[in-house]
């Protein structure tokens, strides 16, 4: 997102705690832990596996690791261990700490949990209302002299608010979901002052007041409840929403659908008892409201008994074993390097992520990949590349998956991609679904425009997302800064609810991004082969920073056939950085002059 540059100084680049450290820190917390009985099961199989030569077999379960920090209402100092961290993470945007704070079920008074880079916070009810803070959960933009732009990877998910103030803010650009959440007040979208803010993403949750975005350029809000909302600058999405703004875009830019078509919400950590398991919502069509309306969200627990728990010090052949053995993968907070495919071969395995664990690929292999089997959930992790190419770092399905998925599809709920940034990384390709009927639930997918390892080819990356399986849904999908496509969608019936994309910064010249005879790859390519594809509140900007003097002929680009439509289209120039000459195709007025107005198609073709 456009910002100043980042100011070094205030970059925490420190290494994670020792656990001993960290225990001192947090006094009074309590570390997670889920000794089941599986967890001792397994001695005498793994001595046979050696003994017969094979792989050594993996024990599931097992406690959560140093950095989950557990609360309940009758833990010590609860805010002072919420500071301490806060302070490690408040401006440690590229730094190595990893946390999940999750919270039991109970009441708990007077606290502001203010939230850090690759911090998440969560309650460990069954639903929301099992955890009650009579306070206040806080993302704001102090470390960044007020400007939320950069308020990147954190999420807040399953409990009940009470602010103090009547208010919650939670100020966050890309890659920061709000999940599950009931404010009983007000929810503020923008920081303390009123500063550049461009996120961001809900879903499944009730708030009681108005929702008030103040400077939020563009915001997705999916399968929730609300008491109002306040305004729209650029780019305002609505699916399923009870109490949404009804469509008016471009003025206000509202676009508004009155249910989400196919949706399932994120897999989630929760307490059944004393015991932890991961429940697993259903799948719902047409859905509207959230879905723990009557009283629990319909779906199936399994029991940590059945996760292989992974853990600083875990390797790929061992989670590759843990797959092969039909366990579900938890990956605690942490940075595992990776030197083979992470293979999930086996349908409906679960890959939960908490705390933002990040992923790094070894050697230029491709990090995580599906077979094409029935539904796959991917959740809550960070994919980062590395320093040898990849072809891929995410592929659902493999080349020409055929098998259909429509009552049983994967998911990709909150799974980051970052090329750059926190150090040299490349790869051809970010994510690529062959897979049919697959639904994507909020991604970012990002080439790095600032931090370390930047520049036109340091960090080269051509592609961000590639689609080529059937009817594929995107909902809450944000891409930005590629080398070439920032979307490339080839497979038919595909849908997209809600884009937001920034065209790569750093492109030296005109030539560097000449595609054939036309100016400029657009951000979002549907393939001339494609009959039928539908999309949404859809917006790319321009901020040519290298050379001012770069046109784009259009944002995006697609065939022009009766099948294929969009739906509220903009594109924006940032300051004049770079122009647009269309919008769609040849459709829509070029961008103005250095205002910061966009450009907009209501309704194509």
């Amino acid at each position: 997102m456009q910002q100043p540059p980042l100011d070094p100084a205030r970059e925490d680049g420190s290494p994670r705690l020792s656990r001993r450290a960290f225990a001192a820190a947090a006094a009074g917390a309590v570390l997670g832990s889920a000794f089941l009985p599986a967890a001792t099961a397994g001695a005498a199989p793994r001595a046979a596996a050696r003994r017969a030569g094979a792989a050594p077999a993996v024990t599931a379960g097992g406690d959560l690791g140093p950095n989950v920090i557990v609360f309940d209402p009758s833990t010590a100092n609860i805010q002072g261990t919420l500071d301490d961290i806060f302070h490690k993470q408040e401006s440690a945007q590229f730094g190595t700490g990893r946390y999940a704070l999750l919270f039991k079920p109970g009441t708990y008074n007077g606290l502001n949990a203010q939230i850090g880079f690759y911090t998440s916070i969560a309650g460990l009810g069954r639903n929301p209302d099992d955890v009650q803070i009579n306070g206040d959960v806080t993302v704001d933009a102090g470390w960044f002299n007020g400007n939320a732009t950069q308020n990147f990877w954190r999420s807040v998910e399953n409990m009940a608010l009470t602010p103090v103030s009547g208010e919650d803010r939670w100020a966050v650009a890309q890659a920061a979901p709000f999940r599950r959440m009931h404010i009983k007040g007000g929810l503020n979208l923008a920081p303390n002052g009123y500063g550049w803010a461009s996120g961001g993403y809900i879903a499944d949750s009730r708030i009681d007041g108005t929702v008030s975005p103040y400077s939020q350029q563009q915001w997705y809000t999916r399968d929730s409840q609300i008491g109002g909302w306040g305004n729209g600058v650029w780019n305002m999405v609505f699916s399923g929403v009870a109490g949404a703004p009804g469509q008016s875009f471009p003025n206000p830019p509202y676009t508004t659908l009155d249910t989400t078509p196919v949706s399932r919400e994120k897999p989630y950590l929760y307490l059944d008892g004393n015991d932890y398991a991961v429940f697993v919502p259903s799948l719902r069509t047409n859905a509207r409201g959230v879905s723990w309306a009557s009283g629990s969200t319909p779906g199936t627990s399994i029991p940590l008994s059945q996760f292989y728990v992974v853990k600083d010090g875990a390797t790929a052949a061992t989670i590759n074993q843990a797959l092969s053995q039909g366990l579900h993968l938890l990956f605690t907070p942490g940075i595992y390097h990776v030197d083979q495919t992470i293979n999930i071969t086996k349908a409906n395995t679960v890959v939960l992520g908490i705390g933002y664990p990040t992923i790094i690929p070894d050697n230029g292999v491709t990090a995580v990949q599906t077979a094409d089997v029935d539904g796959i959930r991917l959740a809550g992790f960070l994919l980062d590349a590395g320093t040898t190419n990849s072809d891929y770092l995410l592929r659902v399905g493999p080349a020409g998956a055929s098998a259909g998925h429509g009552s049983n599809p994967t998911t990709v709920q909150d799974v980051f991609v970052r090329i750059g940034g926190a150090g040299a990384g490349k790869a051809t390709t970010s994510m690529e679904i062959n897979a049919h009927d697959t639904i994507i639930d909020h991604t970012w997918i990002w080439r790095a425009d600032h931090g370390s390892g930047v520049g036109w080819d340091t960090n080269r990356a051509d592609y961000g997302l590639k689609v080529n399986g059937a009817n594929v849904l995107a909902t809450g999908l944000f891409v930005e800064h590629f080398n070439k496509y920032c979307v490339q969608w080839s497979g038919e019936g595909g849908r997209t609810i809600f884009f937001q994309n920034e065209l790569a910064y750093d492109a030296p010249n005109q030539a560097a991004i000449q595609n054939g005879s036309t100016a400029g790859y657009a951000a979002y390519k549907v393939d001339d082969a494609v009959n039928t594809h539908e999309a949404w509140g859809v917006g790319s900007y321009c901020n040519f920073t290298s050379d001012p003097s770069i046109r784009v002929d259009h944002g995006f680009e697609v065939p022009q056939k009766s099948g294929v439509k969009f739906h509220d289209a903009l594109v924006v120039s940032l300051g004049g950085v770079g122009q647009y000459n269309h919008v769609i195709n040849n459709t829509g007025s070029a961008t103005s002059g250095t205002s910061t107005v966009p450009s907009n198609v209501v309704s194509f073709p």
